[in-house]
């Protein structure tokens, strides 16, 4: 093995550890845009999965917190700091799910509010954690307009689509087996 396969082979390790320590991020944001899919589709909000999605960020917020101190009386903070954040978010997002008030909501404005009650609550517990944790609350931040502005736009991206396969297909590379002649 050369100076130069070693180079490479040790870019790629740090490469792929750098991107498996960011997976969780991406699972929690996939995470929370498949809520507000469902929740879009369905017409009714999921009761549970918002306080999951809550208390698996408040969970992540604490053992990164912990694990970047070793002082006893800090990581006591962190602790109690992080779970009354995140016991306010999920009071809140209760509140957003009682009958009285979301007879004022529909379910796809359920889901957004949601979405946008856990990325706020995301961002804030980012702010004192880690940036990490800071950058998923404004990307989920970000899905809010994006997941409304699809959802508008639906049917001119599907007609794009189509014309954009129809030409592909018609203006695809003719190989020797598509003679039919």
């Amino acid at each position: 093995m050369t100076s130069m396969d070693a180079d490479e082979a040790d870019s790629f390790k740090r490469k792929t550890e750098r991107l498996r320590s960011k997976l969780p991020y991406l699972g929690v944001l996939v995470l929370a845009i498949l809520g507000v899919a469902y929740t879009s589709i369905t017409g009714s909000p999921l009761y549970g999965y918002w306080e999951f999605l809550a208390l698996a960020v408040g969970a992540a917020c604490i053992f990164i917190g912990w694990r970047q101190t070793e002082d006893k009386r800090a990581r006591k903070q962190i602790v109690v700091t992080q779970a009354l954040h995140w016991a306010a978010f999920l009071v809140a997002m209760n509140i957003i799910l009682w009958p009285s008030v979301n007879t004022f909501l529909n379910g796809p404005a359920t889901g957004l509010a949601l979405m946008l009650l856990l990325a706020l609550g995301t961002f804030v517990a980012g702010v004192h954690v880690s940036a990490d944790i800071a950058i998923l609350g404004v990307a989920l931040a970000l899905t809010v307009p994006a997941i409304a502005w699809l959802k508008k736009s639906a049917l001119l991206l599907a007609l794009i689509g189509l014309v954009v396969g129809g030409l592909a297909v018609l203006f695809r590379p003719q190989s020797k087996n598509d003679d039919l002649t």
